[in-house]
């Protein structure tokens, strides 16, 4: 059944030598898909009929705009961001691969920000080769910040209840003890509870931070990050009423799915946080980019380069993506009701 008010979900291509379009079309290639939204593909249309013809996916169709006036409600509508026709080869980066992405990144931020379109779901890029005038950005997350003018943001991966967000993002592990300070770590934990409410439906959300150091710091022998900062900004949090506990140390609570206990756990640099969440959770993770004013969600993996082209890559990720970006907007707009993915869910299981 068709829902109503089905959002308009951008969908950006990618780097197409890498598995982007793979997880794009098997996606889309559902048509019950269109039951929800009306998804249009930032690309190029000859780079999707190719990769349409390479996966064999005779079901899949599509139709071409120009502009939003001919987007067709129950179609996949593609748009063509580059006129030019792209050569690649699945696997193969290059500089035309890399202007492709990042012609379709800005096009489709820059719908969004008009209102031409409600949320976007990023297909992976390569961050060296996507860097070009518009984009000299580490990656997606400080893109859309800067982008939209939001003060920050938080990177959010998201499976099911298992939920995981970052303090530092896209920054070298060494400058991430200088960088750590209270004031930053209260904005993040503020992001992140704001997000559970507003986005996840949680009202009372419960928060678990993890230590800096090995052991937490072992009460200072191991580093003082946790007693100087974190240790007072969750004390400073709980006397406020937060559901805010820790620090824990992140290996024994992990191994212990002590985050099954929590509505979110926040880590303090990129890789304390995804190494454990993409060891659990990599082919349904999804990434999301909390504390904006717009959706932006993304497939918790990369280009794959290894696979692409190869009919080898499975788009659970991305389609959860896809369904969180609607999930979120209706929940932004109150329409409390099961998720796309608890009720189709079963559905779409392989």
């Amino acid at each position: 059944m068709e829902h109503k008010n089905k959002p308009r979900i951008g969908i950006t291509i990618g780097d197409i030598a890498g598995i982007g379009p793979e997880v794009i079309l098997k996606t889309l290639a559902d048509s019950r898909v269109l039951n929800y939204c009306t998804p249009i593909i930032y690309g190029n249309a000859n780079v999707v009929n190719k990769y349409r013809k390479l996966l064999a996916l005779e079901n899949f169709s599509f139709q071409q705009v120009q502009a939003f006036d001919q987007l067709h409600p129950k179609k996949v509508n593609v748009l063509n961001c580059q006129e030019e026709e792209v050569e690649f080869t699945p696997g193969t980066p290059t500089p035309a691969t890399g202007a492709l992405a990042r012609a379709a990144l800005l096009r489709a931020a820059q719908d969004l920000k008009d209102g031409h379109i409600q949320a976007v779901v990023t297909a992976p890029i390569d961050k060296d080769n996507t860097q070009g005038e518009g984009f000299h950005f580490p990656g997606h997350t400080e893109f859309f910040t800067t982008f939209f003018n939001a003060p920050e943001s938080l990177m959010f991966l998201v499976a099911e209840k298992f939920r995981v967000a970052t303090v530092t993002g896209h920054l070298p592990l060494k400058d991430v003890a200088n960088v750590l300070t209270a004031e930053l770590l209260i904005r993040k934990i503020n992001i992140l509870e704001n997000s559970l409410k507003q986005d996840f439906g949680i009202q009372k959300p419960k928060i678990a931070v993890l230590g800096l150091n090995p052991h937490a710091g072992e009460n200072g022998l191991l580093g003082s990050e946790e007693t100087e900062i974190v240790i007072p900004v969750i004390e400073q949090l709980r006397n406020k009423g937060n559901l805010v506990f820790g620090p824990y140390p992140a290996d024994g609570f992990f191994g212990t799915r002590s985050y099954q206990k929590f509505d979110a756990t926040l880590a303090l640099y990129h890789d304390q946080g995804l190494i454990p969440f993409k060891t659990l959770a990599f082919e349904r993770g999804v990434n999301f980019t909390a504390g904006l004013p717009i959706v932006r969600t993304s497939p918790d993996h990369g280009t794959a380069y290894d696979i692409a082209g190869q009919n080898k890559a499975d788009e659970t990720s991305f389609r959860e993506a896809l369904f969180m970006a609607v999930d979120i907007l209706r929940a932004r707009a109150g329409i409390l009701e099961d998720s796309i993915r608890m009720r189709f869910g079963a559905h779409f299981q392989k």
